[in-house]
């Protein structure tokens, strides 16, 4: 399903921490997100940002997806709320870096997601057409991410 929600409106990133462009398609268990890589990217060393970032890219896209899904069951509104990247397993980019000016297509589709907020997602990145890298996401959402942040426990 196509959205017409912004990012800001997903990803609590903002500013130079808010990596994504837009949101392309969304539904249930998937996203699909597409950023372009600028030349004032925060991270960016002559003209180039290191494959590591790619993870990060994943990481919004899972946020997004998580954002979209709060929209989607509850209507509009609601403010996109922090979450936590727990770690990444097998990630495999095919170049050392991505370039000013490269678009990226980030894909995540959600393998599990426990009651408690702990959830794993497959993702991809894409450009032109081709993958060029890929990772499984451990994620932890809480219900109440502040009380978390405080120690509070339910």
């Amino acid at each position: 399903m196509k959205t017409d929600l912004a990012i800001a409106d997903l990803v609590p990133h903002s500013g130079a921490m808010s990596w994504l462009d837009r949101v392309i398609e969304a539904d249930a268990e998937s996203l699909l997100a597409e950023a372009t890589l600028r030349a004032d990217h925060l991270l960016l060393r002559d003209g180039q940002l290191g494959a590591a970032a790619g993870v990060e890219y994943m990481a919004q896209a899972a946020a997004a997806w998580a954002g979209w899904q709060r929209h989607a069951q509850a209507g509009a509104g609601g403010a996109a709320r922090i979450g936590f990247l727990l770690g990444t397993r097998r990630y495999q980019c095919s170049r050392p870096a991505f370039q000013v000016g490269d678009v990226l297509r980030v894909s995540v589709r959600r393998v599990f997601q426990a009651d408690n907020g702990l959830g794993q997602f497959e993702c991809a990145i894409c450009i032109d057409g081709a993958e060029i890298a890929r990772a499984s996401l451990n994620v932890f959402g809480p219900d109440d991410p502040e009380a978390f942040l405080n120690g509070q426990t339910p």
